[in-house]
């Protein structure tokens, strides 16, 4: 049986008069029921990714205000024949076609509930220590602290890629292990359960010209790997060349664009989105569910600290969830509330999913109690009603009915007990209680319907109930990071060759990140030994103790002698001196800065050399003196201190180290700016390890902002995520060092 709610009845019009949603105002309906003979109705304002609220004027920009005046009851009979009327109009306009949601192959993308896009830096996932993929160790804390998930987004790109010429395809390569290494970690999540999907976006045109498309790079990808989905960040809708691609390896995949809005037509080769949530009072329907209700939204809010509202627009809607707490290297966890929310629905959800694809679901069923919404997912022989409770107080007492039918049993899902509803004129009426900005879940159950084949999940969801969720901390906290120690050096006295003396003083260290994301929020770039939090602006007042510096970068040529004194081959090699020949510098090379290496091979170099890594304020002591200067020549830009900016896709040599002489510091420091990155200090947390680069590079692709962006200012510096050296190294970082020197 369904028991759908398909309109207000005659006995259905006490509820409306006594419905406290009924809050004062009344509001002309905005979609009026179409007239028999013409059907003729207002057409409604849908160019978003919502479709309009009961009782909201169609183009009416501020949805949220006044929202709490508005009568659902009411407005909700008409809005739904609007907006049936509209949906087979607009789904004829597209010239719909649902082969694709009828494929066997690809019907796991129908009960994909819990979705998580994963950096692979993050520690859980990857062992920079035993240099060996976890896959194990981050499932089980997913599975730990709120249920597992079902598929995960590999992201290895974004905010690493432009800070050479290397293209999205190539970061794949250069993941531990390389394809093969990442076709095993594809196979490990499959051995748990848990379906891939790889990164494609459009925006990347700046860095290395691949000579082929991305659809048919990705597809390929996918296919050899085994990654079941492809997800298209900032794609409005993954064009159907990447369907056809993808038809064309054999290999079929999920497309996964993200919806901003996604084009409607795109629905048909689409089979899923990703995208935000409405955080209205008045909880919003998903446009593409009510188009296809097979189409599932993983909704992410990648920066919520309290993930209710989206909580609550999954649960009414029935799409799934984005659990994304790796925020490109800053750590943002579900707080232990949101974690057993997202528990609870998904343990639902998992459950019923083939009722929460209805095409007859009916939203805005009609409830009694101010600020509750419900849901009705028909099947069969079986009948879902998902509710939500969006006051900041606890509801009790009637909150639903719905058309009773002879036999039928009732229970309630979300305390998985059963449930006696008082009968009236035909309707169940249902007397719950929900906690505040709470969730109730109703199951009816035909007749001939077995009962038994509930009874796991009834357990489940009771043990699960006996802790409100009110019970669980909602606080949130920063993720503490440190700084990896740096260990002094023999101290002496005299500079050794190439070093220049930095003299003791008084200095105002003073730096910010350039981090694309994050705004200023807590957890934002680094955390110094003197700070609680990581954060993004930084300011301390220093006692500089005296060292001594390379006055220019360490080169090719001074490397090679270190290569030559002691054979050093790092144990993970790829891309190590990747544009040396046969282990030496090309010719014509041996002043350039090193680069290409990564940092175990720098701290390598410096332990052989007596010397090591500047702290970061050292780096900018010796580069900006103690006036604060923006740049090391002073604070005017001056072209002719730097080498010219490249530009293209393709990654040129860099400048010798000595070419600049303008570019000089007050200590008289070169070639510190606009040449190479330098690698100063490492910072890590649980997650996530990063380091601070300084000086910028003459290497800055065009066509996105997203790329690396560029530090050339001595008050800026770039947070480059770590892994593992493969993926590390890179053709515009270099270093130099520093000894200590002995005091007086």
């Amino acid at each position: 049986m369904s028991g759908a709610v398909t309109g207000q009845t005659k006995e259905q019009t006490s509820l409306s008069t006594k419905n406290s949603n009924n809050q004062g105002n009344k509001r002309s309906t905005v979609i009026p029921a179409p007239n028999p003979q013409t059907s003729e109705y207002v057409q409604p304002h849908t160019l978003g990714i919502h479709l309009p609220t009961p009782g909201n004027m169609p183009a009416w920009p501020f949805q949220n205000i006044g929202q709490w005046r508005i009568d659902v009851n009411e407005s909700v009979d008409a809005w739904r024949r609007g907006m049936k009327i509209w949906r087979n109009e607009h789904l004829k306009r597209m010239g719909y076609d649902d082969a694709q949601y009828q494929r066997q192959d690809l019907l796991w993308s129908q009960s994909n509930y819990v979705h998580a896009q994963m950096m692979v830096e993050d520690r859980y996932f990857y062992d920079p220590i035993s240099g060996a993929y976890t896959v194990d160790r981050y499932l089980d804390d997913l599975e730990q602290r709120y249920g597992g998930i079902d598929s995960v987004l590999l992201w290895y790109i974004y905010p690493n890629i432009g800070i050479d010429d290397r293209n999205q395809f190539d970061l794949a390569s250069e993941l531990p292990g390389g394809v093969e290494g990442l076709k095993k970690v594809v196979a490990d999540f499959h051995r748990r359960g848990v379906r891939v999907f790889l990164p494609t976006m459009p925006w990347d045109n700046g860095t290395r010209d691949s000579g082929i498309s991305d659809w048919k790079a990705i597809t390929e990808l996918a296919a050899e790997v085994k990654a079941d989905g492809i997800n298209g960040d900032t794609y409005y809708s993954l064009p159907k060349v990447f369907r056809d691609a993808s038809a064309a390896t054999g290999h079929p995949v999920i497309l996964q664009p993200e919806t901003w809005p996604i084009a409607d037509d795109a629905l048909i080769w689409n089979n899923q989105s990703w995208g935000k949530a409405s955080t209205s009072v008045v909880p919003a329907v998903s446009k593409l569910k009510w188009l296809e209700s097979r189409h599932l939204t993983n909704v992410e809010n990648r920066w919520a600290r309290d993930r209710t509202d989206d909580f609550h627009y999954i649960f009414f809607n029935g799409h799934g969830y984005n659990a994304w707490e790796n925020v490109w290297g800053i750590w943002n966890q579900l707080t232990p509330r949101d974690g057993e929310t997202l528990r609870r629905i998904a343990t639902l959800f998992r459950k019923f999913n083939t009722l929460l694809v209805s095409p007859d679901w009916e939203p805005y069923v009609p409830t009694y109690q101010q600020g509750v919404f419900a849901t009705e997912f028909p099947g069969e022989n079986a009948t879902l009603w998902t509710i939500v409770n969006r006051n900041e107080y606890d509801v009790r007492g009637d909150l639903i009915e719905v058309n009773h039918h002879e036999g039928a049993r009732y229970f309630d899902l979300w305390n998985g007990s059963g449930l006696e509803p008082r009968m009236q004129g035909g309707k169940a009426i249902f007397n719950l209680e929900l906690e505040r900005r709470g969730f109730g879940a109703v199951l009816s159950l035909a007749a001939m319907q077995d009962a038994n084949q509930y009874s796991d999940i009834l357990a489940r969801m009771k043990k699960l109930s006996e802790v409100p969720l009110q019970s669980y901390s909602s606080g949130w906290k920063a993720l503490p990071q440190e700084m990896v120690a740096i260990a002094p050096t023999p101290a002496v006295s005299e500079p050794p060759p190439g070093m220049i003396a930095i003299p003791a003083a008084d200095f105002d260290f003073h730096v910010g990140g350039i981090e694309v994301e994050g705004y200023m929020w807590e957890g934002v770039d680094f955390q110094y030994p003197w700070e609680k939090s990581p954060r993004r602006s930084h300011h301390q007042h220093m006692s500089m103790n005296p060292f001594y510096i390379d006055r220019y970068p360490v080169t090719n040529a001074d490397y090679l002698k270190f290569i030559e004194a002691t054979d050093y081959r790092p144990q993970d090699d790829h891309n190590f001196l990747r544009d040396w020949k046969d282990r030496k510098p090309q010719v014509g090379w041996g002043n350039k800065p090193v680069t290409w290496v990564s940092f175990e091979d720098v701290r390598a170099y410096a332990l052989w050399a007596g010397k090591r890594l500047p702290h970061e304020w050292e780096w900018q002591y010796a580069a900006q003196g103690t006036d604060g200067r923006l740049f090391p020549w002073g604070n005017d830009w001056k072209s002719a201190a730097v080498p010219e900016i490249n530009d293209s896709r393709k990654l040129l040599p860099a400048a010798d180290v000595d070419a600049h002489p303008a570019g000089a510091s007050p200590f008289g420091v070169m070639d510190l700016v606009g040449n190479v990155w330098h690698w100063t200090d490492e910072f890590m947390d649980e997650h996530t390890r990063a380091a601070a680069l300084r000086g910028g590079s003459s290497y800055q692709p065009l066509t996105s902002h997203w790329y690396f962006p560029q530090a050339y200012q001595l008050d800026q510096h770039g947070k480059y995520l770590l892994m593992a050296p493969c993926k590390d190294r890179s053709g515009m970082v270099g270093f130099r060092c520093v000894v200590d020197l002995k005091g007086e």
